[in-house]
């Protein structure tokens, strides 16, 4: 049996109109006449009536239906998948996040991407704070939205995706607790939370830096492994902490200020993923990222606009 007899019955039977079914196989008129004609020549008996004002299908060709259309519908779903496979974009992509704001980002993406690819399921899991790189190195993620700066030479990074501001968190009764914003220089001898873990000198000086800008000395408070830790303490007055503007948002509670920081580099997030390890499904993922970090900043942008002018 020719494919397009099927095509055009399966087609036919939803539309109920051989103009629109036509267009949207791309064929003429005349054509679908002619391959319902002829498939109901091989059956032997009409599988459709026809009259000048409507179409519908016969019982015969109700059953047909019915009994067809799973199976052709299986047989286009094989091959999709046989498609995706070969492709390299089937199966399950392990995407980490670093902070809340990441999280938001990756969730979103993920949403826009089971849309235009369903064949590819994506896992979702947080970056330890304490172990930044190990389980992508490990294979455990494929990629990770994170916030630089990364310079490790067996990871390659993305583009920075969005940025942000960043808040110094200190406990609500606190000198700094009622400013409207400080300097990395007014950390000079206040004890920063220090970050458990092996980790890079670079990014430690990034998040807990020893020292201010001119190069006095930071103090250093106690090791975290986690956010929720790490807050516990700010708000029982033990240290502060550096952290993207966001936190404010995701991890608003008692006891606890946030207080934004001037005259210091917006925190940059972007992807990574082992070097030479790309694939189809990393680049899918890539692409959905971007769109949502433009949606992510053009909202902020219209937000920010609107709170100016009230």
């Amino acid at each position: 049996m020719d494919q397009s007899e099927l095509d055009c019955f399966l087609v036919l039977a939803e539309e109920l109109h051989f103009g629109r079914t036509a267009t949207r196989l791309h064929l003429s008129r005349a054509r679908v006449s002619q391959l319902i004609a002829k498939l109901e020549r091989r059956v032997g008996a009409p599988l459709f009536t026809r009259t000048s004002r409507r179409v519908a299908l016969t019982s015969l060709g109700g059953r047909l239906r019915d009994d067809l259309e799973p199976h052709y519908r299986g047989i286009e779903d094989a091959l999709a998948r046989a498609v995706a496979s070969a492709r390299g974009i089937a199966g399950v992509l392990h995407v980490g996040f670093s902070t809340p704001l990441a999280g938001e980002m990756v969730m979103k993406a993920t949403e826009k991407l089971h849309t235009s690819h369903p064949e590819l399921a994506v896992e979702v899991c947080e970056v330890p704070l304490s172990d930044p790189y190990g389980m992508l190195r490990k294979g455990e993620f494929d990629l990770q939205l994170t916030d630089f700066p990364v310079r490790e030479p067996d990871l390659t990074r993305g583009p920075t995706l969005l940025a942000e501001d960043r808040v110094l968190a200190v406990a609500a009764g606190h000198p700094l607790a009622g400013r409207s914003s400080v300097t990395l220089e007014d950390l000079a001898g206040m004890p920063l939370l220090a970050i458990a873990g092996d980790l890079p000198e670079y990014w430690l000086e990034h998040q807990v830096p020893t020292r201010t800008p001119s190069g006095r000395p930071i103090g250093q408070g106690p090791s975290v492994t986690n956010f929720q830790e790490a807050l516990t303490l700010v708000a029982g007055g033990k240290g502060a902490l550096l952290a993207g503007a966001h936190i404010a948002i995701y991890h608003g509670r008692p006891g606890v200020s946030y207080v934004p920081v001037e005259e210091d580099t917006p925190l940059g997030y972007g992807l990574m993923w082992r070097s030479g390890g790309s694939t189809r499904a990393i680049e899918l993922f890539s692409h959905m990222i971007r769109e949502t970090a433009r949606t992510m900043a053009a909202t902020e942008t219209r937000r920010n606009s609107n709170e100016k002018r009230t």
